[in-house]
């Protein structure tokens, strides 16, 4: 009705279209999410929480960048470490000071220069708190960029060996 109104007055719709096609994007996607039953659980204070959180060990391991890298401040972002500790990737301020994700390999004189995940995964905001999974192709990611319906939503991408590209991430 609003973009009809607009068109009447002889008014630009290309906003309110674009805001359109985004609510019924994010209709479809609420549509799609499930309830989450926590079946036991406890109380840990948030600067905790990793060291609480348990994960496989075979699904690498997740820290604290601070306490990764041996540094001081307040960077709140966390490191994932693959299983044989070859890989990690993390938050990190990119150019525009928002966060992006970034990886660096293990070398022998230690982690070698950080390098950006491409901007399929870093484009239009911040990109943060990865994951990848033990088949070492897909990640999981934080994203309040392109896609998202607001704040951080959880989307995951795959490498694809064959093009040596990250897919399209899903929301």
């Amino acid at each position: 009705n609003y973009i009809e109104a607009l068109k009447k007055k002889k008014q630009t719709t290309a906003e309110t279209e674009k805001l359109l096609e985004k609510s019924k994007a994010n209709a479809r996607m609420i549509k799609g999410t499930e309830e989450v039953c926590v079946i036991d659980s406890f109380i840990v204070d948030k600067d905790e929480f990793l060291r609480a959180y348990k994960i496989s060990e075979e699904s690498g391991s997740l820290h604290y960048f601070n306490d990764f890298f041996q540094t001081s401040g307040n960077n709140t972002t966390t490191v994932y470490e693959t299983e044989i500790g070859n890989k990690i990737y993390y938050g990190d301020k990119g150019k525009d000071s928002t966060w992006d994700i970034s990886s660096r390999n293990r070398t022998p004189d230690g982690w070698g220069s950080p390098f950006p995940l491409p901007e399929v995964i870093n484009r239009n905001g911040n990109a943060n708190y990865p994951f990848v999974l033990t088949d070492g192709v897909t990640i999981y990611y934080a994203s309040d960029g392109d896609g998202s319906m607001g704040g951080y939503d959880i989307f995951v991408t795959r490498y694809n060996t064959g093009t040596e590209s990250y897919m399209n991430p899903e929301n």
